[in-house]
């Protein structure tokens, strides 16, 4: 059953979240997000009953991992191999779940890798994938409510419609002249 204020979409459906604002008791509040159904773009994208999770690979190198939008987990899940710099899932938990008070240990751990997360709030933003020889081999249209997380590989992004998104990566942040470089791509 959907959760009150959202529809499931069909599987050959992702769904676009739009989100207005109402009053309440004279104080402005969030309304619940209604669901706006669109067809996807992208024929590549592989849906199934209970999920909506899709890996990006070429040549042995995984490139992105993608929840799309409107996704249903009944429990925690992670998607990220547990060896993962960088986890990925989705949380869960039924009414009444309450997590014990804690703070997580400090431990220390050694990151060789620059992953980045983002989950699309409005607009529309299109990930593209290169390989080693710079040859654009996928593309991914992302639209609110969709999330990617960036592992390995060369990519670039591109705003089809203005957006904002939330962006998580590893830090510290050095500065782009020394976590980026840029790479020379073949257009075509």
């Amino acid at each position: 059953m959907a959760a009150r204020g959202f529809d499931r979409c069909s599987p050959n459906q992702s769904c676009r979240y739009l989100n207005r604002f109402s009053l309440s008791h004279g104080r402005p509040r969030r309304a619940a997000p209604t669901i706006e159904p669109f067809r996807a773009q992208n024929p590549v994208r592989v849906y199934s009953t209970a999920m909506s999770i899709e890996t990006v690979e070429h040549n042995g190198t995984k490139y992105a991992e993608i929840i799309w939008a409107g996704t249903e987990v009944k429990e925690t899940r992670f998607f990220s191999p547990a060896n993962s710099s960088f986890q990925f899932g989705l949380l869960a938990h039924q009414a009444g779940f309450i997590e014990p008070p804690h703070y997580h240990k400090p431990i220390s751990r050694t990151i060789d890798d620059l992953q980045q997360m983002f989950v699309v709030q409005r607009g529309v933003v299109a990930v593209d994938f290169y390989d080693e020889a710079g040859a654009r081999f996928r593309e991914v249209v992302l639209r609110a409510g969709d999330g990617i997380v960036l592992i390995h590989g060369t990519h670039a992004v591109r705003v089809i419609e203005d957006m904002q998104c939330i962006s998580v990566k590893q830090g510290p942040f050095l500065g782009a002249e020394n976590d980026k470089i840029n790479v020379e791509v073949n257009n075509n």
